[in-house]
Protein backbone atom coordinates (compact mmCIF):
# COMPACT_ATOMS: atom_id res chain seq x y z
CA UNK A 1 0.00 0.00 0.00
CA UNK A 2 1.21 3.40 -1.04
CA UNK A 3 1.07 6.36 1.04
CA UNK A 4 0.35 9.95 -0.51
CA UNK A 5 2.88 13.05 0.75
CA UNK A 6 2.35 16.40 -0.43
CA UNK A 7 5.36 18.50 -0.39
CA UNK A 8 4.41 22.55 -0.56
CA UNK A 9 5.93 26.22 0.10
CA UNK A 10 3.48 28.46 1.61
CA UNK A 11 3.30 31.98 2.89
CA UNK A 12 2.42 32.52 6.19
CA UNK A 13 -0.82 33.49 5.35
CA UNK A 14 -1.37 30.43 3.44
CA UNK A 15 -0.35 31.24 -0.08
CA UNK A 16 0.89 28.69 -2.12
CA UNK A 17 0.66 30.17 -5.42
CA UNK A 18 3.66 30.56 -7.95
CA UNK A 19 6.58 30.78 -5.38
CA UNK A 20 9.47 30.02 -7.87
CA UNK A 21 9.12 32.52 -10.69
CA UNK A 22 7.07 36.22 -11.57
CA UNK A 23 5.51 33.64 -14.60
CA UNK A 24 5.28 30.22 -13.04
CA UNK A 25 1.38 30.87 -12.59
CA UNK A 26 0.19 34.72 -12.64
CA UNK A 27 -3.51 33.34 -13.41
CA UNK A 28 -6.19 35.31 -11.66
CA UNK A 29 -4.23 38.71 -11.72
CA UNK A 30 -1.28 36.70 -9.40
CA UNK A 31 1.72 39.59 -9.53
CA UNK A 32 3.51 38.86 -6.69
CA UNK A 33 5.37 35.18 -8.10
CA UNK A 34 8.41 34.38 -6.80
CA UNK A 35 8.31 34.96 -3.27
CA UNK A 36 10.37 32.50 -2.12
CA UNK A 37 13.46 33.00 -4.08
CA UNK A 38 15.31 35.39 -1.92
CA UNK A 39 15.05 32.26 0.74
CA UNK A 40 16.18 29.11 -2.25
CA UNK A 41 19.38 27.76 -1.24
CA UNK A 42 19.07 27.16 2.19
CA UNK A 43 15.19 25.69 1.56
CA UNK A 44 16.36 23.46 -1.65
CA UNK A 45 19.07 22.03 0.47
CA UNK A 46 16.73 21.28 3.60
CA UNK A 47 14.15 19.91 0.96
CA UNK A 48 16.80 17.38 -0.42
CA UNK A 49 17.33 15.88 2.36
CA UNK A 50 14.12 15.72 4.36
CA UNK A 51 11.86 15.34 1.62
CA UNK A 52 13.56 13.74 -1.52
CA UNK A 53 15.86 11.67 -0.35
CA UNK A 54 13.89 8.49 -0.03
CA UNK A 55 12.27 6.56 -3.08
CA UNK A 56 9.31 8.35 -4.34
CA UNK A 57 7.18 8.63 -7.55
CA UNK A 58 5.83 12.02 -8.35
CA UNK A 59 2.41 12.83 -8.54
CA UNK A 60 1.36 15.92 -10.63
CA UNK A 61 -0.90 18.17 -11.58
CA UNK A 62 -0.78 18.66 -15.46
CA UNK A 63 0.70 22.49 -15.11
CA UNK A 64 2.82 21.69 -12.51
CA UNK A 65 4.15 18.66 -14.85
CA UNK A 66 4.36 20.74 -18.00
CA UNK A 67 6.54 22.87 -15.74
CA UNK A 68 9.11 20.06 -14.17
CA UNK A 69 9.05 18.38 -17.58
CA UNK A 70 10.37 21.82 -19.35
CA UNK A 71 13.52 21.57 -16.70
CA UNK A 72 14.33 18.32 -15.19
CA UNK A 73 14.90 15.90 -18.51
CA UNK A 74 18.02 17.67 -19.19
CA UNK A 75 19.06 18.50 -15.69
CA UNK A 76 22.24 16.66 -14.31
CA UNK A 77 21.66 13.90 -12.83
CA UNK A 78 24.33 14.31 -10.06
CA UNK A 79 22.01 16.40 -8.49
CA UNK A 80 19.97 13.96 -6.16
CA UNK A 81 16.75 15.91 -6.72
CA UNK A 82 16.80 15.77 -10.17
CA UNK A 83 17.76 12.22 -10.35
CA UNK A 84 15.18 11.10 -8.18
CA UNK A 85 12.66 13.03 -10.47
CA UNK A 86 14.12 11.38 -14.00
CA UNK A 87 14.27 8.16 -12.51
CA UNK A 88 10.82 8.22 -10.83
CA UNK A 89 7.47 6.75 -12.91
CA UNK A 90 5.24 10.52 -12.73
CA UNK A 91 1.95 10.10 -12.64
CA UNK A 92 -0.59 13.36 -14.00
CA UNK A 93 -3.78 14.46 -12.59
CA UNK A 94 -5.23 15.92 -16.16
CA UNK A 95 -8.49 16.68 -17.53
CA UNK A 96 -6.84 16.82 -21.16
CA UNK A 97 -7.72 13.11 -23.52
CA UNK A 98 -4.98 13.81 -25.70
CA UNK A 99 -2.18 14.25 -23.79
CA UNK A 100 1.36 14.11 -24.59
CA UNK A 101 3.75 13.25 -21.87
CA UNK A 102 7.29 13.29 -23.02
CA UNK A 103 9.08 13.27 -20.09
CA UNK A 104 9.82 9.49 -19.68
CA UNK A 105 8.19 6.93 -17.48
CA UNK A 106 4.57 9.53 -17.32
CA UNK A 107 0.77 8.03 -16.88
CA UNK A 108 -2.09 10.30 -16.96
CA UNK A 109 -4.91 9.61 -14.43
CA UNK A 110 -7.98 11.04 -16.14
CA UNK A 111 -11.69 10.78 -15.27
CA UNK A 112 -12.25 10.60 -11.87
CA UNK A 113 -9.02 11.94 -9.98
CA UNK A 114 -9.53 10.90 -6.71
CA UNK A 115 -10.86 7.27 -7.13
CA UNK A 116 -7.87 6.78 -9.98
CA UNK A 117 -5.50 8.03 -6.52
CA UNK A 118 -7.21 6.02 -4.22
CA UNK A 119 -6.54 3.08 -6.41
CA UNK A 120 -3.05 4.14 -7.08
CA UNK A 121 -2.48 3.74 -3.15
CA UNK A 122 -4.03 0.45 -3.09
CA UNK A 123 -1.10 -0.51 -5.11
CA UNK A 124 2.40 -1.88 -4.88
CA UNK A 125 5.35 1.02 -4.86
CA UNK A 126 7.05 3.75 -3.21
CA UNK A 127 5.53 6.78 -1.70
CA UNK A 128 3.52 8.79 -4.31
CA UNK A 129 4.51 12.47 -3.63
CA UNK A 130 2.98 15.73 -4.68
CA UNK A 131 5.55 19.15 -5.67
CA UNK A 132 2.84 22.05 -5.87
CA UNK A 133 -0.20 21.11 -7.73
CA UNK A 134 -2.87 23.24 -5.89
CA UNK A 135 -5.61 21.87 -7.95
CA UNK A 136 -4.88 18.23 -7.46
CA UNK A 137 -4.33 18.69 -3.84
CA UNK A 138 -7.76 20.32 -3.22
CA UNK A 139 -8.98 17.03 -4.53
CA UNK A 140 -7.33 15.03 -2.59
CA UNK A 141 -7.87 17.01 0.69
CA UNK A 142 -11.24 16.31 -0.23
CA UNK A 143 -11.36 13.32 -0.65
CA UNK A 144 -8.94 12.37 3.22
CA UNK A 145 -6.20 10.86 0.58
CA UNK A 146 -3.38 12.43 1.69
CA UNK A 147 -1.43 10.79 4.53
CA UNK A 148 1.61 13.58 5.14
CA UNK A 149 2.08 17.19 4.94
CA UNK A 150 5.26 18.55 4.28
CA UNK A 151 5.14 22.29 4.46
CA UNK A 152 7.87 25.19 4.40
CA UNK A 153 6.45 28.23 5.73
CA UNK A 154 8.35 31.67 4.16
CA UNK A 155 8.63 34.46 6.14
CA UNK A 156 6.31 35.99 3.57
CA UNK A 157 2.61 37.84 3.86
CA UNK A 158 1.33 37.93 0.36
CA UNK A 159 -2.53 39.09 1.29
CA UNK A 160 -3.92 37.51 -2.04
CA UNK A 161 -3.56 34.15 -4.20
CA UNK A 162 -4.10 30.48 -4.37
CA UNK A 163 -4.22 29.13 -1.00
CA UNK A 164 -3.02 25.57 0.17
CA UNK A 165 -6.31 25.30 2.72
CA UNK A 166 -8.95 26.41 0.63
CA UNK A 167 -12.39 25.74 0.69
CA UNK A 168 -13.81 22.11 0.70
CA UNK A 169 -11.74 20.43 2.60
CA UNK A 170 -12.66 17.96 5.19
CA UNK A 171 -11.96 19.01 9.16
CA UNK A 172 -8.87 17.33 10.21
CA UNK A 173 -6.52 16.94 12.72
CA UNK A 174 -2.76 17.00 12.29
CA UNK A 175 0.21 15.78 14.82
CA UNK A 176 3.12 17.02 14.06
CA UNK A 177 5.76 15.37 13.24
CA UNK A 178 9.28 16.63 12.70
CA UNK A 179 9.76 20.74 12.48
CA UNK A 180 13.46 22.37 11.70
CA UNK A 181 13.99 25.70 10.39
CA UNK A 182 16.49 27.59 8.33
CA UNK A 183 18.93 30.43 9.41
CA UNK A 184 17.01 32.60 7.05
CA UNK A 185 13.71 31.88 9.15
CA UNK A 186 11.43 29.48 7.23
CA UNK A 187 9.86 26.94 9.14
CA UNK A 188 9.75 23.22 7.59
CA UNK A 189 6.85 21.03 9.35
CA UNK A 190 5.95 17.97 8.75
CA UNK A 191 2.29 16.57 9.90
CA UNK A 192 0.30 13.31 10.02
CA UNK A 193 -3.06 13.44 10.00
CA UNK A 194 -4.43 11.91 13.47
CA UNK A 195 -5.30 8.75 14.27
Amino acid sequence: MREIAILTFVTLDGVMQGPGDPQEDPSDGFTAGGWAKPYWSEVIAQVATEAMAEPYDPLFGRKTYDMFAANFPNADNSNPAAKRLNNGHKFVATRSRTLDLPWKEATAITGDIAAEVARLKTQEGPLLQIHGSRQLIQTLLANNLIDEFRLWAFPVVLGSGKRLFDTGGIPTNLQLVKTATTANGVVMTIYRPKA
